[in-house]
Formats: structure tokens, sequence, C-alpha cells
């Protein structure tokens, strides 16, 4: 039985008390020894706490890929869920200081953890959970399962990664999950041991100071992705195009399209490792100083 266990205390009573009478004068000593012993370990196990893991997005609380980043959370800690309730893809790092938000508690499932809606971008919703919601700071703040890459430079205008960063610079470890799915019907399935061994891990070992993850994860089943290999940030591009249209009003305007350029060909970049089936993993900082451009830029006569 466990030790959690109501009754545990009265059932060691009785078995030492017992062990006790029944060793006599010389072996009193040693029984109470272990007695000491296991009601100090006992002690130390019931204060241990289960982590306190938020979590968020920018597809929408009640988008698959959250849904499943929740269920694979459920299993390592106590879930917090605070997240659009509305679709914010691209949103970056934008924050809402010209309107109000709400932020209301809903019930999803059946499960313990307890979630919230809020009217305002990703980093609103790491914002609030700190400041409003949670007791006290997460052990661990994961953004996704994203629809859709976040690899290379897709990293500026993600909301999922933006979440995760601004939960860095609070201090929490924290890491942003993308599947190379952009479909509403995509199959998270494959990506529950990888998110879970991530989650683990950095749990257990944290980050460094100023970093946090983005990992993404190749759309493959199970048993064709190959393992996890840390990269770095592959040097690509967008090469922009707009579809000018004319509405029936006679004014102008543009849905923005664009083809992904990437020529980097480099073996150890996000994009190498998810083209060759790999879940890409690739520590972001978010001091933004070119340190490399300083030396040369105190040459200059200002």
């Amino acid at each position: 039985m466990p030790l959690k266990y109501i009754g545990t205390n009265f059932l060691l009573n009785s078995f030492f008390r017992s062990e006790i009478q029944n060793s006599g004068p010389e072996g009193s000593r040693d029984i109470i020894n272990k007695c000491i012993f296991v009601f100090q370990n006992l002690k130390d196990f019931m204060s241990k706490k289960r982590p306190l893991i938020l979590v968020t997005n920018d597809d929408g609380i009640n988008a698959p890929g959250i849904r499943t980043l929740i269920e694979v959370m459920n299993s390592l800690g106590d879930v917090m869920v605070v997240a659009p309730d509305s679709p914010q893809s691209g949103m970056g790092h934008a924050i809402t200081i010209n309107d109000t938000l709400y932020c209301n508690s809903i019930k999803v499932t059946d499960d313990p953890h307890k979630e919230y809606s809020c009217s305002g971008t990703p980093v609103d919703c790491v914002k609030i959970a700190v400041n409003e919601i949670l007791k006290r700071k997460p052990d661990l703040c994961v953004s996704g399962i994203n629809h859709g890459s976040n690899s290379s430079i897709n990293v500026i205008y993600s909301g999922t990664m933006s979440a995760a960063v601004e939960a860095g610079t609070l201090g929490i470890p924290s890491i942003g999950f993308s599947l190379l799915d952009y479909s509403m019907e995509a199959d998270f399935g494959p990506s529950k041991k990888f998110v879970k061994a991530i989650a683990q891990q950095t749990l257990k070992n944290g980050l460094p100071k100023g970093v946090v993850l983005n990992v993404n994860i190749p759309k493959l089943n199970a048993s064709e992705i190959k393992g996890i290999k840390v990269c770095r940030q592959a040097n690509a591009h967008w090469e922009e195009k707009f579809d000018k249209r004319t509405n029936p009003l006679g004014r102008d305007y543009y849905w923005l399209t664009g083809e992904f350029v990437n020529e980097d060909k480099g073996e150890d970049t996000d994009e190498w490792a998810l083209h060759n089936g790999f879940v890409s993993v690739v520590p972001v900082q978010f001091d933004l100083t070119a340190h490399h451009a300083m030396k040369e830029l105190n040459t200059w006569d200002f």
C-alpha cells in the first residue's frame, strides 16, 4: 500500500510496536532507529508536490493540438490551462493594451485540471495566468501543440513560441511544441511520447538561464520518427507575395502569400532534422543582443 494512503500512520505504529515487543531489549534500539528513519522519509514523501504546469497555445483553447498537450501534461503534474478563446496564429509577441481582457473559467473535459479561456493573445494568456490566476509560479510552461511548423525563421512570427518566450522571461522553464501539419484533423498521436520525454527532461534538469526550447515534430507515423536532434535554427526566409483584389465597392485589399526558401544546407539545422525524420529541438534565447557585432560597432565614430 502506498505510504500516502489514509491509515498509514496507524498501521506503521502498530507494526513497530509489535516488532519492539517481540524483539526484546537488545533489538529495541535498532527497531526504534528504523522507526525514526521511516517516519522521516514518510514526511519527505508527503511534502513532495507534483509539478505545476501551465498550458497555453495560439490556435485556441478548443484546438486538437492543445487537447493532446493537456492529456500528456496531466500525466506529469498538476495542470492549469489558460489559452486564447479564438485562433491567434501569427500574433508573435503582441499584447493587448488598447482593449479590455476577459478570462473565463470553462469546463471542456472531466479531467481534474482547470481551464480558462482568454480574449487576448498567447502572451496575454501567460501574463494573466502568472499574475492573476495561479497561486505560485509554474514549474513548467508548455505551448502548443501548434498546427504547423515553427522551425527556422517562423519562430519570430509564432504566437506559440512567443507564449513560451514570455514565460521564459519570467524565469519559468518553457517549451513550444509544433507539428508539421496545418490540418485541424492532424494526428497528434505520434507526438505524445516525444512531448512527454522532452517535458520530463526539462522538469528534471531545468533549462539554462534565458533559454526556452522550440520543438518541431515531423508529420510521420510513430514508427517512422527516428528520434530527437538538438539543432540550430536554419538560416531561411519567406519570399512574400500579395494577392491584390478589389471588393465590390472598388476598394483594394490584399491576401498575404509567399514561399518558404531555405538555402541553408547544414546538417545541424532544424530544417534538415525535420526533413530527415527527426524531432528538432532548438534552444532559443530571448536576449536579442548581437554580441558578435558590439566590438565592430565600438570602432565607429559616433
